[in-house]
């Protein structure tokens, strides 16, 4: 009853900010993605009747109780109901870049649970059912179950059983695409993903329209990745960043996750533009920028992130394969 497997990280298009029902993890909107390639998490589950509590190590470090352990045993739980078993786990994950700064490190390693731990636990499930199981743990790693630009379909049923991830097209559909990834901070963010939404959906004045705004970003992002649009997609996923930020900025307390070297990027980015390349801005929840570029400019763009004080890391990446089971344990 042991399995692992590997599963990258995901950079949202079209954000997700905001749940309908907290414990079944149901977006208020839908979302789109572009799984990473090289940014992944490599778990191994085991259930055995030796382990007395799910034991959680990330990083080489034992999770102590709370929300990050949490989310990993809710996920666990879930998976002894749909198995029938009693047994508790050992889940051990190492993630190959910065954890809980705004990279999805929980999109990643629970997708890559999704898969090790349902395996563990006997079952045999498809890739719906996975982006199902993945996102009872984290919202977003319903996407990472998936290669390539996916969508999280938001859903209207109560159960949740509408609401998984769909591919729009796989890692090999636009390989010159390219996110550069400007690391401005490894330190944990300080404001969690999950009690921010919580936060801006009671308090954000701006909040229904961002919601309101949301599909037609979907909409024009599909029909840009489809056509290898990069200005369409680009700009599309630049201002609907943008109309995330203002829901959060406006929340009560404010949350700004932007630091000066955030800021600094960010300024790049518009130069970059202003001068005739064609690239693109993107932030989660954290102090990371994203650029959005083809693989001609990327060289380029990752050489002018690089010079800007405080930028700690770049990680140039193209689109990256859906979750799968490898061979090699952690345990």
């Amino acid at each position: 009853m042991k399995a692992s497997a590997v599963a990258n990280s995901n950079i949202a298009l079209a954000k997700y900010w905001g749940k309908r029902d907290a414990k079944l993890m149901l977006p208020h909107n839908s979302s789109i993605s572009m799984t990473l390639d090289g940014l992944f998490s490599h778990t191994t589950c085991e259930f055995d009747g030796k382990y007395r509590s799910h034991i959680v190590i990330l990083d080489g470090a034992e999770l102590p109780e709370g929300d990050a352990k949490q989310e990993v045993t809710i996920q666990l739980d879930v998976i002894k109901e749909m198995a029938k078993i009693k047994e508790f786990a050992k889940v051990v994950s190492n993630n190959t870049f910065p954890t809980a700064a705004g990279l999805a490190s929980s999109a990643s390693g629970l997708a890559a649970l999704a898969l090790a731990g349902s395996k563990a636990a006997g079952l045999e499930l498809g890739k719906k059912e996975l982006s199902i199981l993945a996102r009872r743990g984290s919202g977003s790693a319903s996407r990472s179950v998936y290669g390539g630009f996916v969508e999280w379909q938001k859903g209207v049923k109560s159960d949740g059983s509408d609401s998984h991830a769909v591919q729009i097209a796989d890692e090999n559909y636009w390989k010159d695409f390219r996110m550069v990834v400007c690391i401005a901070s490894k330190k944990e963010k300080k404001i969690k993903s999950r009690a921010g939404m919580a936060q801006s959906v009671a308090t954000s004045p701006f909040y229904k329209s961002w919601i309101e705004s949301v599909e037609s970003d979907i909409d024009a992002l599909k029909k840009g990745i489809l056509k290898k649009d990069l200005e369409a997609v680009g700009s599309t996923a630049e201002h609907n960043c943008l109309k995330m930020y203002a829901t959060m900025i406006s929340t009560k307390p404010p949350i700004i996750y932007w630091n000066p070297a955030s800021m600094s990027v960010i300024h790049s980015v518009l130069e970059l533009r202003d001068n005739g390349m064609k690239c693109y801005f993107t932030c989660d929840a954290g102090p990371q920028v994203k650029i959005i570029c083809l693989e001609k400019d990327s060289k380029e763009i990752a050489e002018m992130a690089a010079r800007i004080e405080g930028v700690e890391d770049v990680i140039v990446s193209g689109p990256g394969r859906g979750a799968e089971f490898v061979k090699r344990d952690l345990f």
